[in-house]
């Protein structure tokens, strides 16, 4: 698959979409308190803001290519195998317990999944209005700069995105933090898995480690991190997209470590 469609180019315009949903994330974000908002289980909310958001961002992606199929983690994209064999998934605000509270660390990914291959990914990050861009085979960008993944090949030198939810047994990430710290690396958590892998992509990170993250979450990042060269662990797809499942990914000389850590349970 090409990124260029027979009517639109799909990376451009996922690009542009993702500047649009984010003007549209903003509003919402200037007068959060006003917000609707509810709770999907143990720290995971959902606000009248993500609704719309990934209404405005299926809508046109969906009226620009009508036979690819479309994942929401709103449930407003349903999980199916369009005639392209193309599945846009869609995370309209990554982070939304941060949005609602005020901080910056939330950002729109969208990913496009071709023949159970990451092809497409594009997050952007409204408050410091960088947009993280990559397409299989281009390389990746930040506000089309191109960036890369750090070199660091040791934890003593390196800080790990160690992401968890609700999901992850306590047992497990005890386990992943010592395993971390026993081999004096740094972690840190900010809420976001988009935005974090999008930091690896950038090197501001040097690896991310989660026991149980979804599609919407993760495929954009993947390419980005990939296009950028890193590496990443590969998807397990079965017949139900919307499974979460694991995800290690980082800078080359840490990717032996980085499995130990995620295996360490």
């Amino acid at each position: 698959m090409t990124t260029t469609g027979p009517r639109t180019d799909r990376y451009a315009f996922a690009q542009s979409l993702a500047r649009r949903a984010g003007a549209l994330a903003s509003d919402y974000f200037g007068d959060r308190e006003r917000l609707t908002v509810e709770l999907k289980g143990p720290q995971d909310f959902v606000s009248e803001a993500d609704r719309a958001v990934e209404r405005l961002i299926v809508g046109r992606l969906s009226a620009a290519f009508p036979d690819d199929a479309f994942l929401g983690e709103e449930d407003q994209a349903a999980a199916s195998v369009g005639t392209s064999g193309a599945i846009w998934a869609i995370d309209p605000i990554d982070g939304t317990t941060n949005f609602l509270q005020g901080r910056d660390e939330w950002c729109i990914s969208i990913g496009l999944l071709y023949e159970a291959q990451p092809a497409l990914g594009v997050i952007y990050h409204p408050p410091s209005d960088e947009l993280y861009a990559a397409a299989r085979g281009q390389g990746a960008t930040r506000n089309n700069v191109p960036i890369h993944v750090s070199g660091r090949t040791s934890f003593s030198e390196s800080t790990i995105v160690l992401e968890y939810s609700a999901r992850t047994p306590i047992a497990v990430l005890f386990s992943q933090l010592q395993s971390l710290a026993a081999q004096g690396g740094d972690c840190r958590r900010n809420g976001s898995a988009a935005l974090s892998l999008a930091y690896v992509a950038d090197g501001r990170f040097d690896g991310y480690v989660e026991y149980d993250v979804y599609l919407w979450d993760m495929l954009a990042g993947m390419v980005l991190i990939r296009e950028a060269g890193g590496w990443t662990s590969d998807l397990v797809l079965g017949q139900d997209l919307r499974c979460g499942q694991p995800l290690v990914a980082g800078t080359p000389g840490l990717r032996k470590r980085l499995i130990q850590v995620l295996r360490r349970d």
